[in-house]
């Protein structure tokens, strides 16, 4: 069985950083691209961030420059590390993996509130 759990979200005001990270299990990490999504309230879920199973990565228009991503096969995790953030930010973030049901597996979410 799949299992995502991220964490690192948190209050943190503008310009500040944040590191998520997503420890996954039940999956043979290293061979999956993995994807960082995030839903504001009242808007719908949107790809922030995309890593492939060589590491290559791809980030939203609204990321580029300021969010960096990484993964840690040996400990099947990926990271999504978040700096000069902005109001805009706020959102609760999930990790997917494209595995465990047609649409993928998700993780629980980590709220991040980017506020003064």
């Amino acid at each position: 069985q799949v299992h995502l759990v991220e964490s690192g979200g948190g209050l943190v005001q503008p310009g500040g950083s944040l590191r998520l990270s997503c420890a996954a299990s039940g999956i043979i990490f290293s061979i999956y691209t993995m994807r960082w999504f995030r839903q504001a309230p009242g808007k719908q879920r949107e790809l922030v961030a995309t890593i492939s199973s060589g590491g290559s990565t791809t980030l939203a228009d609204s990321a580029k420059g300021r969010f960096t991503l990484s993964r840690d096969n040996s400990k099947s995790t990926v990271y999504l590390q978040m700096n000069s953030l902005k109001p805009e930010d706020t959102a609760v973030y999930y990790c997917h993996a494209p595995v465990g049901s047609p649409s993928g597996s998700w993780g629980q979410g980590t709220q991040v509130t980017v506020s003064s």
